[in-house]
């Protein structure tokens, strides 16, 4: 049943029988021509019999197997690996169709590969999710033929295998590593001049060509006998709280992801740029109902625990009760902090209903809020109207930007930091105005 199983017969094969049959037929209406017809059909036989032989004389003429991360990273292109080996003594061309999560929607998964004697290729290529959760990942389907391409065999190996799609960890990495490399600009990072010195004193050093002149100290200079300067540090252990709004208005998607997503990814980045800035990092989840508190803290592991609890981050997309959060907020955070709202609106009406708890939450912290930009009606804004649907399409779209524009404008009359961004820019823009508030001393 096995060899039933896997024997498949080539594209050419099927060509070459209807011109077998076709050739039969003109041989009723042409005698001579039978004779020809009949050594043709046998040369195709034996040829059929020498190919399928050729495949199957072995039992195991090709390998695959498939390479996956332990986990893959939300919004990212992630990177499979195929290893393909070719056991036969002779060249093939393999067909290699890799059963991918459902998730994805993928039909071109499908690679050709031609093989030489005895030879291997690994075969790379990306999936970029766009949900959390598991993703389950099945065979590795190989059809192979030689260069006759009559008979086809098909293996199939058993890569079944069940990856966890978590918030964006190789976006978290890149950034860490500008930082450490002190290069975050290239990721669209303002570099930003502290205002004065921070409060916080680290040590007296030499003077080295470069260090501000204002630092000199010059009673330990003199005792020294040489050029000493006070050094300064950001200062440390401040708390920095991600609040993230799990609410109807953040299920709206763009490029695949909800907006939702893309502040849980955000979240992540900024957590672990509060850390290796020495600061600590917390979480607060909410929609109509409280979701899940993590306090600030830096202690080693702190970061692994952020990332699983944003993992596991699922909501009804109801409405958002933000008295619900000034009262948690209140209760679970009593040391004045940082707090960044992931959140959206879309009409001043829609602020103004919630522009009371704001306000509570922005008189005993530092309140930023951010919000998203409509990308559609900014492209409409961009787009020249020719026709009367055009323009009553760029008028809507200038009534919706014109709204966004007032919702910054009645959040920073009461004294409350906004970042008005665009999904894909949400990552940088939030970064920025952190290190913007820390070199301000603001935090």
């Amino acid at each position: 049943m096995n060899f039933i199983r896997s024997l498949y017969f080539h594209r050419r094969t099927w060509a070459l029988v209807a011109g077998l049959a076709l050739g039969f037929v003109l041989a009723f209406l042409l005698p001579p021509l039978l004779g020809v017809m009949q050594v043709l059909l046998l040369v195709f036989f034996l040829l059929l019999l020498a190919d399928g032989l050729a495949l199957y004389r072995s039992r195991q003429g090709v390998f695959a197997r498939r390479t996956t991360p332990e986990r893959l990273s939300n919004g990212d292109e992630n990177e499979m690996q195929l290893f393909i080996e070719n056991r036969y003594p002779f060249r093939v061309v393999l067909e290699v169709i890799d059963e991918i999560p459902h998730q994805f929607q993928r039909r071109d998964v499908l690679f050709k590969v031609p093989l030489e004697a005895r030879s291997e290729r690994q075969i790379r290529y990306t999936l970029r999710p766009t949900r959390r959760g598991e993703y389950d990942f099945g065979r590795v389907n190989v059809f192979c033929h030689t260069a006759l391409s009559l008979v086809v065999r098909r293996y199939r190996f058993d890569e079944s295998r069940t990856v966890a799609v978590y918030p964006s960890f190789l976006q978290m990495r890149q950034y860490a590593l500008l930082a450490v490399a002190n290069r975050l600009n290239e990721a669209g990072i303002r570099r930003i001049r502290r205002v004065g010195h921070s409060l916080e004193f680290d040590q007296v050093r030499s003077y080295v060509p470069g260090d501000d002149r204002r630092t000199v100290n010059w009673k330990a200079s003199a005792r020294r006998g040489d050029l000493m300067v006070n050094a300064y540090q950001d200062e440390k252990a401040q708390s920095v709280y991600c609040l993230i709004d799990k609410g109807r208005t953040m299920q709206s998607p763009f490029e695949g992801l909800t907006l939702l997503d893309y502040a849980i990814n955000a979240s992540l980045v900024l957590s672990n740029i509060a850390l290796l800035k020495q600061d600590k990092a917390g979480l607060l989840t909410f929609s109509d109902t409280l979701g899940q508190v993590v306090p600030a803290e830096r202690r080693s592991g702190h970061l692994q625990k952020l990332l699983e609890v944003l993992y596991r981050q699922k909501t009804r997309f109801l409405e958002t009760d933000f008295e619900r959060l000034g009262v948690a907020v209140r209760t679970r955070i009593r040391q004045r902090s940082l707090l960044l709202l992931f959140t959206n609106f879309e009409t001043l009406h829609g602020l103004m209903r919630q522009l009371p708890y704001l306000r509570r939450l922005a008189r005993e912290h530092l309140l930023v809020v951010i919000f998203f930009e409509n990308t559609e009606t900014q492209s409409l804004l961009e787009a020249p109207a020719r026709t009367v649907e055009q323009i009553y399409l760029k008028t809507i779209a200038e009534r919706f930007h014109y709204e966004k524009k007032r919702i910054v404008l009645e959040l920073q009359r009461y004294g409350i930091q906004v970042i008005l961004t665009p999904p894909q820019q949400l990552t940088a823009n939030t970064i920025n105005k952190y290190l913007e508030l820390k070199a301000r001393g603001a935090i």
